[in-house]
């Protein structure tokens, strides 16, 4: 796929608009707790806000990439970020729980625009080694904004109180939306945005195996990093009697991996094939996962640490090579298609969240047991593609 259009947009403000939709779900998560406390809700109860941030991002998906495809990516873009912002002032003004949820529903509703046309920007922007380097730098900075987040809320929290994590959400969307309606150039060609079959390319995507398992593993990646998001302030500020600050430094610990997992894709992306070297980042997490699990008998926080940091490592391979390859054939329709997949996966993710919250029980155990199950369930589920794909060659 080649450039549609000169104007390009800058690698900076990709990294921006991909990376704000993460940011405003693992910001949120060092105020679990508080708000548990101060509206009088249980903890499995306060993760619901990471289960219907994601059933909403699966919503808002589909709906932007479709728009897209009718009035172009700019226009949706802006229009999403409006409604991000609307959602953050709801979650400031809201006075219980029950509109708490109502506004990160549209919260997600809009931030959801970063993802699936920014994706679809991408796609239509860079090709082959190209795009798989800037997928792998999308892919890091994805990675990289949820790392960030919980020690941003994290300081807000314990200095400024929960609601104030809110504050720094309006403005953050005010911001990003003057930089996009500024900043952000048409990249589709307009001559070409046509009504689309929606049945159609529903139909497509459902009977292709290809974008099943990429879809498999996109959303079982994302909801693995989501899920200890909504699971680890439990473990390390009550368990282990972490601070909102300490806890939000263990960011970093992830900041890291993506950072090294797309070094390490950009070093093998010149040596292997993409799908090899997908393959590869499934087993080192698997396989980090099953060791864990082993060291979880010292009950060692430093140890935990270094389980995570090493499944994230092997996930953080994986990922960008999944996310360039997942709709290969499919760029007539690249809105339509990113939506659409889009919304399959931020579905799993938003079904491995609630998952999450169903089967917390306060040990340490539950995560890493449950992040093994998905990480050996994703290697098994991608090693027929491989075969396949390396048959045929």
């Amino acid at each position: 796929m080649k450039n549609v259009r000169n104007t390009v947009p800058s690698i900076l403000l990709i990294i921006v608009l991909v990376g704000f939709p993460q940011i405003s779900e693992s910001i949120f998560t060092p105020a679990l707790p508080p708000i548990s406390s101060s509206m009088h809700i249980s903890a499995a109860t306060s993760q619901l806000t990471m289960s219907i941030y994601f059933i909403a991002f699966a919503i808002g998906v589909l709906f932007w990439g479709k728009l897209s495809d009718q009035v172009g990516r700019r226009i949706a873009m802006n229009l999403g970020i409006i409604v991000y912002l609307i959602g953050n002032l709801g979650l400031f003004i809201s006075p219980n729980f029950t509109f708490l949820l109502a506004a990160r529903f549209i919260q997600a509703l809009g931030a959801s625009v970063g993802s699936v046309v920014t994706q679809t920007i991408m796609r239509e922007s860079f090709s082959g080694l190209k795009g798989a380097k800037v997928f792998s730098k999308v892919s890091a900075a994805m990675a990289l904004s949820p790392a960030f987040g919980p020690l941003i809320g994290g300081l807000i929290q314990s200095y400024l109180g929960y609601r104030n994590v809110f504050s720094a959400l309006i403005i953050m969307a005010t911001l990003i939306l003057f930089y996009s309606y500024y900043r952000l150039p048409e990249t589709s060609n307009k001559s070409n945005l046509v009504k689309v079959s929606m049945l159609q390319v529903t139909y497509n995507l459902l009977t292709d195996p290809i974008v099943w398992s990429y879809g498999l593993l996109i959303g079982g990646i994302n909801g693995i990093l989501f899920s200890y998001y909504s699971e680890a302030p439990f473990i390390f500020m009550k368990h282990f009697g972490y601070t909102s600050v300490q806890y939000g430094s263990l960011g970093m610990t992830l900041a890291l991996a993506s950072l090294l997992g797309a070094l390490i894709v950009n070093f093998l992306v010149k040596y292997l094939k993409s799908e090899i070297i997908a393959l590869i980042g499934l087993t080192f997490s698997s396989i980090s996962g099953v060791l864990l699990l082993i060291s979880l008998q010292l009950d060692q926080a430093s140890l935990l640490i270094l389980g995570f940091f090493l499944i994230f490592l092997g996930l953080n391979i994986t990922l960008p090579v999944a996310l360039n390859l997942a709709l290969k054939g499919y760029e007539d329709v690249i809105g339509t298609a990113s939506g659409l997949f889009s919304f399959g996966y931020y579905l799993i993710v938003s079904l491995l969240t609630l998952l999450v919250s169903l089967i917390h029980n306060g040990t340490i155990w539950t995560l890493p047991i449950f992040i093994l199950i998905i990480s050996l369930a994703m290697f098994f589920v991608y090693l027929p593609i491989v075969f396949k794909k390396n048959n045929k060659n």
